[in-house]
């Protein structure tokens, strides 16, 4: 059974964070606890922030899974239900993100950003933004995964050229 985005979503911006952390998140963002509304990502005084195994091995996976996305969106080759495959594995990266990842909490409150803005771009990829196509959410994906290699240590990170 794949977890739902909103199952996730609740996951990611709840349980890892401890109860101070998590209030200050929930004051941050407006009084919002859902994936659309999010703090700003910044640097560790100038520095990436550290990450633990478990968060590089579902980051790498999540690379892997956005890059054969790009490379068959590029030849344009995907259907709606490949977009939704793909959501559905990017699912199970953040529940094993979520399960497995322990940073120490000024670490975790900034993955818990990031991970809000990519959960945005899989409710694009699985149809459920109107006016948006599913490109557009695997776009966001990989622009966050930019993110995510720009703020935290994450040794031969790859970044994704999503200029074009």
């Amino acid at each position: 059974m794949k977890p739902s985005i909103r199952i996730i979503a609740a996951i990611v911006l709840a349980l890892p964070l401890g109860f101070t952390t998590s209030a200050a998140l929930a004051a941050d963002t407006g009084h919002s606890h859902g994936p659309e509304v999010h703090g700003t990502l910044e640097m560790n005084h100038g520095q990436q922030w550290e990450t633990d195994a478990p968060l590089r091995q579902g980051m790498g996976n999540l690379h892997k899974i956005v890059s054969n996305g790009l490379d068959g969106a590029h030849a344009n080759t995907l259907q709606p239900d490949d977009y939704k495959n793909m959501s559905g594995e990017i699912n199970q990266q953040f529940a094993y993100i979520v399960e497995n990842c322990k940073l120490e909490p000024q670490a975790d409150a900034q993955l818990h950003v990031l991970l809000a803005g990519m959960m945005q771009g899989v409710e694009v990829m699985e149809g459920k933004v109107s006016g948006s196509q599913p490109e557009q959410g695997l776009v966001k994906m990989a622009q966050s995964l930019n993110e995510y290699g720009k703020y935290f240590n994450h040794p031969n990170w790859q970044h994704f050229d999503v200029s074009h």
